[in-house]
């Protein structure tokens, strides 16, 4: 035991010898722990924004629900054969299709086994009016299974029951927005607001729903908050449906087609799309490429082989995202490896120089009756402890990087505890490894020779 005892007393000796070298020579310290520093902070930040982006890609699979695929309208029909329509024979195009329909929507339900749950969608602006207040709004036309297709709660109240869709009764869940606008202090199931000219009945209210600035319609993603949910019968019975041409519209396509029309009457999409979207869920995650490609072809078929629809399989979309950024972080992480490695290369390059400036205190410790494990052990305490510091220092200025790099960029990142803890083990090693060459030279210095220096 006092063997022991003696032993690591000895240990501690060069250890605190190693730590009176460093403090004697604080700015050359500093200056050789400047490589960890700097790539110990690149670890972390590069892994913080890799992390982010990973995190914001599987929040956005959760915004635009599992296994979903989303068909829209597109502005200009084009063929089977890839062919745009012209000007010309744009109107050919529009009698052959009537774009995207309520039928579509029923048919994709009705016809391919692997489909779970379909919704369509039809979007329109109004205002939103009670008791002399007036809020912008989105109206939007949806079946009962669109809060479960986009994972949207209902935080008060209930959803659509299948008779109020089926008959097409002036119901709506409404979003945070509007509940906070029109019910800051009430309870505002039962009670009715003013959309349009028709009063609806409040049913439910929508979970406040958070989404990032990357997220995308195209993709099905969009806040809640300012909507006003109605079924998509009710939208197209009490306020306006867009597949239908009225006497108006018929007598001036006859007398001169667009001539005299406004931006909003001439687009196409608007008056020739019932739908704006259909939401598409399907049962298992193995059949989304083929029920897609299954949906593409159905929805080809009755639209006269007009391409005048998009189908988007979100969640593809997404997971080649990931790849993508998982490449990127994989290299982001080989740069600030590389990093690592300059600093290492540098602590052991100035710990090289210092065996040189202090060989007459190594010769001194020799003629002490120091060993050669004695002289080893303080020369790799020395490049170790500067290392671990330069690490110490390197987290904090790693997690600060991250978090000014998501203030200013609007990035996300996240600092997780195995980031930090890799890269501090990675600055620990290496003041080890790059150490020990210098540590062996100071050791294997002749005593006689260094103290004639």
């Amino acid at each position: 035991m006092g063997e022991i005892n003696k032993l690591y007393t000895r240990y501690i000796h060069n250890v605190i010898i190693a730590i009176e070298a460093i403090f004697a020579n604080t700015v050359k310290s500093l200056l050789t722990a400047l490589g960890i520093m700097f790539g110990v902070a690149a670890v972390i930040s590069m892994l913080a924004i890799g992390k982010g982006a990973q995190n914001e890609v599987l929040e956005q699979i959760k915004l635009v629900g599992v296994n979903n695929i989303i068909v829209t309208p597109v502005q200009k029909a084009v063929d089977s054969e890839g062919d745009q329509s012209e000007d010309d024979n744009e109107h050919t195009g529009r009698r052959k299709s009537r774009g995207l329909t309520l039928q579509d929507a029923h048919s994709i339900l009705e016809t391919i086994p692997s489909v779970a749950k379909v919704s369509p969608v039809i979007s329109m602006n109004y205002y939103a009016v009670k008791s002399g207040k007036s809020y912008p709004i989105v109206l939007e036309g949806v079946s009962a299974d669109y809060f479960s297709l986009l994972n949207i709660s209902i935080k008060n109240g209930k959803s659509f029951s299948a008779e109020q869709d089926k008959r097409g009764l002036p119901v709506c869940i409404i979003g945070d927005n509007v509940r906070n606008k029109f019910f800051n202090q009430d309870n505002p199931i039962g009670n009715y607001i003013k959309v349009g000219e028709n009063w609806l009945q409040v049913i439910g209210v929508a979970e406040k729903r958070d989404f990032t600035t990357s997220a995308s319609d195209e993709m099905g993603i969009s806040s809640s908050d300012n909507k006003v949910f109605v079924p998509a019968q009710s939208l197209l019975i009490r306020y306006k449906d867009r597949s239908r041409i009225n006497p108006a519209d018929f007598e001036r396509m006859s007398r001169g087609g667009n001539r005299g029309r406004s931006n909003d009457e001439s687009n196409s999409s608007e008056r020739q799309n019932q739908l704006d979207k259909i939401v598409v869920q399907v049962a298992e995650t193995e059949h989304l490429s083929a029920t897609a490609d299954i949906v593409k072809r159905m929805l080809l078929r009755r639209h006269s082989n007009l391409y005048d629809f998009q189908v988007t399989v979100p969640e593809l979309l997404l997971k080649q995202q990931q790849k993508t950024n998982d490449i990127f972080n994989i290299v982001l992480g080989a740069i600030a490896g590389i990093s690592l490695l300059v600093g290492g290369i540098g602590i052991m390059n100035i710990m090289l120089a210092s065996v040189w400036e202090r060989i007459r205190e190594i010769g001194t410790r020799q003629a002490l009756g120091a060993s050669r494990k004695d002289i080893i052990v303080q020369f790799l305490s020395e490049s170790t402890l500067i290392s671990i510091v330069g690490g110490l220092i390197g987290i904090i200025i790693g997690v600060s990087m991250a978090y000014v790099i998501e203030m200013a960029a609007n990035i996300k990142t996240i600092v997780s505890f195995w980031s930090v803890f890799i890269a501090f083990g990675v600055s620990a090693t290496v003041g080890v490894v790059f150490g020990y060459l210098p540590a062996r030279s100071a050791a294997n210095q002749d005593p006689v020779e260094s103290l004639r220096h």
